[in-house]
């Protein structure tokens, strides 16, 4: 029996997430390092493969990676023999407006935060994280905006011989209160 894989070409530019079962499977911060690895990586690699460049379990990331692959978020690569290599779908993921405001993203936006503060964990003592706050009176849609032109300009200068950083953008309306302890 013969099986079917998807064609050579390669990710298409950006995935529009519309479903809540692609925000599911981005709700794990192990499933989002797995499309970090699959993006960054200059071919197709198996779940050994990616085991391996994540430290984790090949058992216990299979979970992971076919939930991924269900979602339509990564594909089968052309391969010979028994190994399934699997690709990102795009190179870019954007959250469709219908499920941001639906208030469905919490998941992402969870797992988002989590690898900020590993990141801070990771590299700030280092002096390699840097962040900014800003405070600012304009309406949330002319933020949206602003912040839609800046993630199109990062990816129109993206520079595929430099290393990968990541940047993480979010914005809510200020928060009044002091935190108590």
């Amino acid at each position: 029996m013969k099986q079917s894989v998807e064609p050579e070409a390669g990710p298409r530019d950006v995935l529009d997430i519309d479903r809540p079962e692609q925000l599911k499977a981005l709700g794990h911060p192990l499933r989002l390092k797995v499309l970090q690895v699959l993006g960054d990586s200059d071919r197709p690699l198996t779940n050994r493969d990616l085991a391996e460049r994540l430290s984790v379990d090949p058992g216990h990331l299979h979970f992971h990676v076919r939930m991924l692959h269900r979602a339509g978020l990564i594909e089968r690569a052309p391969a010979g023999g028994r190994e399934k290599p699997y690709r990102p779908v795009a190179r870019h993921l954007k959250v469709g407006p219908e499920i941001r405001a639906a208030g469905l993203a919490s998941e992402l936006q969870s797992a988002q935060l989590h690898e900020v503060q590993r990141g801070f964990d990771l590299y700030a003592a280092k002096g390699e994280f840097r962040s900014a706050q800003v405070h600012t009176k304009l309406d949330a849609e002319t933020v949206r905006h602003l912040l839609d032109e800046l993630i199109e300009k990062l990816t129109d200068l993206e520079d595929d011989s430099q290393p990968l950083q990541s940047i993480t953008i979010a914005f809510h309306p200020a928060i009044e209160q002091a935190e108590t302890d």
